[in-house]
């Protein structure tokens, strides 16, 4: 087994498959895997998972669905899904003298901010001490930012959940969409919404945020808020630097919204061990091994009450992990996009965000680069 970081995981694997040194089996993505799929590097497990009489009911409501290819195809079993809330440093905010609860309770849509936006300019400190909400701020010199986000195409820990509040679907349908919808005004509106919040001085610049690494803006105070996923709470619950408090994503002019993912483990079709691969993908969605995650509150597992023991082992430590089961609890969640070229499209829709964010596009820059990868989706 070998563990690596998120972006060299990935580069790996693709490298991998090309030379043909890969493992038997790999955790797989929702929004990667369409390409494995096209290349031919899987094995599907349809009779695997019908000879052993595997229960795909046992699974939380359309997560096994997902790992059923635009081939018909089944390449994988859930073990696990995850939403977003927001983390916010519990210093900070004592230092502001804000309440945590009035997160949970916040508003936000792309004309105003809402009253989210007030409390994020009230976490926004200058480096002479002023905070974003009073005379005098100095947005050119900002030592605390109230807000900070990864900048990438489908804005997971990022603008995902604002876009989705906002109405924004990013397919025509899911899974397998044919058309995208980043040329929409839902999703236009909320780009330009934190392009001003930049230019306000309260959100990070993404050069900021890239260059510096945003586990290190937080842990070093130089934001005071992030969107992260439930895989990240032991995280940050070990971090020195701050004192973690989660909270719910704002809510929206459609309400609440977060993305919701899973992972799976995927067996390469150049494996020599492909029974032996089997019982160990088989195991790893299995409720015995299930149930040993739950306990331990590493994730929340694809088995619900797997999921149950993680929620019950975080509250038997004193954490309040609601802000992300609320979302499946109140049902406001969607799923990750996924369609075909998610590769290509990550990289022409994750740089037109950027360019946005960055002062050198508008909403034509979106709608272009829409324009783009739906031809992509027709190829």
């Amino acid at each position: 087994m070998k563990q690596l970081g998120w972006s060299d995981y990935w580069d790996g694997l693709t490298a991998g498959f090309a030379t043909g040194n890969v493992p038997d089996v790999f955790t797989d993505h929702l929004a990667k895997y369409p390409d494995f799929i096209k290349s031919g590097v899987l094995t599907p497990i349809d009779d695997l998972v019908k000879k052993d009489n595997v229960d795909l009911t046992q699974y939380s409501p359309g997560l096994a669905d997902l790992w059923v290819g635009y081939d018909g195809k089944r390449y994988g079993l859930p073990k696990d899904w995850d939403t977003i809330a927001l983390l916010v440093d519990q210093n900070q905010v004592d230092k502001a003298g804000l309440k945590a609860d009035t997160f949970n309770s916040a508003d936000w849509n792309p004309k105003d901010g809402g009253s989210w936006e007030k409390l994020i300019a009230h976490l926004t400190v200058d480096k002479n001490g002023k905070r974003g909400d009073e005379a005098g701020f100095d947005k050119a010199n900002v030592a605390t930012y109230g807000f900070g986000m990864d900048v990438d195409a489908y804005g997971q820990t990022g603008f995902s959940s604002f876009a989705a509040s906002n109405g924004f679907n990013y397919l025509d349908k899911d899974p397998w969409g044919t058309h995208y919808n980043y040329d929409t005004p839902a999703l236009t509106d909320t780009i330009l919404y934190f392009k001003g919040l930049v230019e306000k001085g309260f959100m990070a610049p993404v050069e900021l945020w890239n260059a510096t690494g945003g586990d290190t803006m937080m842990s070093t105070n130089k934001v005071a808020s992030r969107p992260i996923g439930d895989w990240t709470i032991n995280q940050w619950l070990k971090e020195k630097g701050i004192k973690a408090n989660f909270v719910k994503t704002p809510k929206g002019p459609k309400g609440y919204a977060s993305m919701f993912n899973g992972l799976a483990d995927s067996i390469t079709k150049s494996s020599k061990h492909q029974a032996e691969s089997w019982q160990w993908v088989k195991f790893l969605s299995s409720p015995d091994c299930e149930n040993i995650i739950g306990a331990a509150g590493v994730v929340f597992p694809a088995i619900p009450a797997a999921a149950k023991a993680s929620q019950d082992a975080h509250k038997a430590a004193g954490v309040d992990v609601s802000a992300f089961t609320f979302h499946v609890d109140n049902k406001t969640t969607f799923l990750t996009p996924i369609a075909q070229h998610p590769a290509e499209i990550s990289k022409l829709m994750g740089d037109a965000i950027t360019a946005v964010l960055s002062g050198k596009g508008d909403a034509n820059t979106l709608i272009d680069a829409n324009k783009q990868a739906n031809d992509l989706l027709k190829s």
